[in-house]
């Protein structure tokens, strides 16, 4: 019976790390290919070992110092944490009701939240409601604003958390010895829902981080751009260069445009600041998704 344990570990071992190697392996191309020089592409394709190391293909995404890419980078990092951080807070706020029976509005909440799984009011309504109304065309909250109307997934996955995995007896006493729901919600919720935030918190992090269409529509100044716009406007460029559709001293320049290789650059910068930071979330995400799945 050991002996076949023995060898099922190991059987499920070298699955675990072929899986790995698969997972991996395109990081790999990708960071390699960034790091090739554009002529050895062209002429043998993509390879895990450049045979002629360049990087070019990062001297032409920061020329001119890269000033802009830096100043994309903060704005995606200040939209990022702010908006995780006030999403994370908002979504809490509505969860936390809705998992409570004795509430009277629990249930109504839980169908409006259920409802906007289903239907939301198209891009032309919501676009005027966020120029006209809240007036976030050219400013940061564009690109913050229409990410707080939190996504009803998170809200249920949060409401269930706090459903099953908090017992009512501890409210209850909290309750008794004369806290209020303000500081019940505070101290004794959020501090209990450590896996349950780190979920949602990662999940709103990829969202604010990956968002190229709030900046696409709300702003035009470049200046404002994140940094996932600002590499797609880098991206266009080159591409443009490329055609050859213009004059000729802008053709010359086209020629020495890195096109393949800053294609595999651009989704390095925009993927490594992720991938750093997925680790420390890693255990939580996990816990949070089992904690919080609904049971049948």
């Amino acid at each position: 019976m050991a002996q076949e344990n023995r060898s099922w570990q190991w059987f499920a071992n070298i699955i675990y790390i072929i899986l790995t190697v698969a997972c991996l392996a395109p990081f790999v191309l990708l960071l390699a290919s960034s790091l090739t020089d554009e002529t050895e592409i062209l002429k043998n394709g993509y390879s895990f070992f450049p045979k002629v190391f360049s990087t070019a293909a990062y001297e032409y995404l920061f020329s001119g110092g890269g000033s802009g890419i830096f100043r994309a980078y903060g704005i995606t990092i200040f939209v990022t944490v702010f908006g995780t951080a006030a999403g994370l807070f908002i979504t809490a706020l509505l969860a936390y009701p809705m998992s409570r029976s004795d509430y009277p509005a629990s249930k109504p909440l839980a169908f409006v939240v259920f409802f906007t799984l289903l239907f939301n009011g198209g891009l032309v309504p919501t676009y005027l409601v966020y120029t006209q109304l809240f007036d976030v065309k050219n400013t940061v909250w564009g690109l913050i604003v229409p990410g707080l109307l939190m996504n009803g997934f998170n809200v249920m996955l949060m409401q269930t958390f706090f459903r099953t995995s908090i017992p009512m007896a501890i409210i209850e006493s909290a309750s008794i010895d004369g806290a209020g729901e303000f500081r019940i919600f505070r101290s004794i919720i959020l501090r209990l829902s450590t896996p349950v935030l780190a979920t949602v918190g990662l999940f709103q992090t990829l969202v604010y981080w990956n968002d190229w269409m709030n900046g696409t529509i709300y702003i035009n100044d470049t200046k404002l751009y994140g940094i996932q716009n600002m590499l797609n406007r880098i991206l266009s460029d080159a591409q443009y260069l490329a055609s050859g559709s213009f004059a000729s001293h802008a053709s010359a320049l086209a020629n020495t445009a890195p096109l393949e290789t800053v294609k595999m650059a651009i989704a390095v910068i925009g993927v490594v600041p992720i991938m750093v930071t997925y680790p420390f979330f890693q255990k939580y995400f996990v816990k949070g998704i089992a904690l919080g799945a609904v049971k049948g």
